[in-house]
């Protein structure tokens, strides 16, 4: 008979999520959904439309890109000349043009209705505001393991399966004499 720490079981394979799982699928189905309907598109309008329609697409896209690079370009150089931090736009900043643009530069139907609800105002609003509050409640509580989580707290795990919480502090060390940087002349 023995007598010790009973045996742990061995580890099992980490389960992938369901964003792994079916975000190959999703891309797939909507490369497919959109080969379809430029094809619907082809047969009813013709070729050519559907060929000028990617260019406009394109070149829609990518003059919202400029755009919108221009005025975070913009924004970031008034605040380094006044030497304040940037201020978060009132609007929402960049974000959304950017992805627009990106969306009309897509080759496809889908994506270009998605770019234009991401620049349509009131839309762009609505999506602001749902994006915002999904990104502020996963923020507000970081995942067990996550990267958030590990930089909130050092964990040791022992071998029966407890957390201990803690911090490290070397004594071996000797600390280091703070740097002495030359004036900065002008």
């Amino acid at each position: 008979m023995t007598f010790g720490a009973t045996p742990t079981p061995p580890p099992r394979p980490p389960r992938r999520s369901a964003a792994r799982r079916f975000l190959p699928l999703a891309v797939i189905a909507w490369l497919v959904l959109e080969v379809w309907l430029l094809r619907l598109v082809a047969e009813a309008a013709g070729g050519w439309t559907v060929f000028l329609l990617l260019i406009a697409g394109v070149v829609a896209g990518s003059y919202v890109i400029k755009r919108a690079g221009r005025r975070a370009w913009r924004r970031l150089a008034e605040s380094v000349q006044s030497g304040t931090a940037p201020e978060p736009a009132k609007d929402g900043g960049n974000t959304l043009p950017m992805l627009g643009g990106l969306l009309l530069i897509l080759p496809g139907m889908i994506s270009d209705v998605l770019g234009l609800f991401c620049l349509f105002p009131p839309t762009g609003k609505l999506l602001r505001r749902r994006a915002e509050k999904l990104l502020t409640r996963r923020a507000a509580r970081p995942a067990p393991g996550s990267l958030g989580d590990a930089f909130q707290q050092a964990r040791m795990h022992r071998p029966d399966g407890k957390v201990v919480q803690g911090e490290v502090i070397r004594d071996d060390e000797p600390p280091r004499p703070p740097r002495q940087d030359p004036p900065l002349t002008r």
